[in-house]
């Protein structure tokens, strides 16, 4: 981020008109010519422009510009106000258009058909039709599977292949650990 205070012009028209700071400060602050402060101040550049508090705005402080306004030489410095920027990975519905829609069970078709390892509620999930349908494509009694043709999922764009590997190593890690369970379960039943 510049450190150019937001609305240069209408911000320096405020600073001009409340403030004891030179033409000097005020142009450095705002990123404008010394020029334009005089002109501002004379009234004939900036006409009709509303003037914009810094310090309400958050980008000046009274201490500041009271500190600038007794040393001439001292430059005004804008506060520097982070914003916090989140980046949860909250999974958002997005639309899928009518087109697609009827790609949805050929796609469950052809991750049961490459990924077999995948749940029929992982699949669900995936493409964003209902367990009991992927169940019955898996069943081989869905109503229209005769019709049914496998596409790739990621190349319709029905979801990231990001999603699928995530998908993919979920299952992977029950895998493991129903095996460990049978596992343990075999070495029991044996003592």
């Amino acid at each position: 981020m510049s450190n150019t205070p937001l609305m240069p012009m209408a911000t320096a028209v405020w600073l001009v008109e409340n403030t004891t700071l030179t033409f000097k400060q005020i142009a450095n602050f705002c990123n404008m010519h010394e020029v334009e402060i005089q002109g501002i101040a004379d009234g004939e550049v900036a006409k009709g422009i509303k003037a914009y508090n810094p310090i309400i705005a958050g980008q000046l402080s009274r201490e500041e510009i009271e500190l600038s306004s007794k040393d001439e030489t001292r430059p005004l410095n804008i506060m520097n106000t982070d914003v916090e920027i989140s980046n949860d990975e909250r999974k958002i519905k997005r639309y899928i258009p009518l087109s697609k829609r009827q790609d949805k069970p050929d796609s469950a078709l052809w991750l049961i058909k490459q990924h077999n390892i995948l749940k029929d509620s992982q699949i669900a999930r995936l493409v964003g039709i209902t367990k009991n349908s992927v169940t019955s494509i898996r069943n081989k009694s869905y109503w229209n599977f005769n019709n049914l043709n496998p596409k790739d999922p990621i190349a319709l764009n029905l979801f990231t292949q990001k999603d699928l590997i995530d998908a993919i190593q979920k299952a992977e890690r029950r895998i493991k650990r129903e095996k460990k369970e049978k596992e343990k379960q075999q070495k029991l039943s044996s003592n």
